[in-house]
């Protein structure tokens, strides 16, 4: 009897451990999956991340190719007017004072325009107005500026 109660002791100490073996293994099952769903929480996060800073770059290039081709055409509509002006051929010469006096009369017009407006504006009109002007002057000075270079040098924009 002893060795039957020795037996049955020993398979409920065996099924005890067993039993005790199981929840444990459920335990950290339990954690390892927490762990793993938190690691894969982190790598999505971090994949978010990546994506945004992807579409950002992609952005910020698209940007930049789209400003290159802005200033491109600027510089071939400059070149091309270049061209054209210096295509024109030597007319009579009061045709050509007439048109050598165009740009200079024209761009101390518009800065007299700004001026004028400077001066004499009330301070809300003043802003806009202005600028709008101190633009069409600057501008028709380094145009006038800059094809009278253009010309003068020995090598023209071909």
């Amino acid at each position: 009897m002893a060795d039957l109660i020795g037996l049955a002791a020993s398979a409920a100490g065996g099924g005890v451990f067993g039993v005790m073996g199981t929840a444990l293994g459920r335990l950290a099952g339990y954690f390892e999956r927490k762990q793993s769903i938190a690691h894969e929480e982190r790598r999505w996060q971090h994949e978010v991340q990546l994506l945004e800073l992807q579409r950002l770059a992609d952005a910020a290039e698209t940007e930049a190719e789209l400003a290159l081709e802005q200033m491109q055409g600027r510089w071939a509509g400059l070149k091309a007017s270049l061209s054209a002006e210096a295509a024109i051929r030597p007319s009579y010469r009061w045709v050509d004072a007439v048109r050598g006096l165009t740009r200079p009369v024209l761009t101390l017009l518009l800065w007299g325009i700004t001026a004028a407006i400077w001066f004499f504006a009330d301070a809300a009109g003043r802003e806009s107005v202005t600028e709008t002007a101190a633009f069409a002057a600057t501008a028709a000075t380094l145009w006038w500026f800059g094809d009278r270079s253009a010309a003068a040098g020995p090598a023209r924009i071909r």
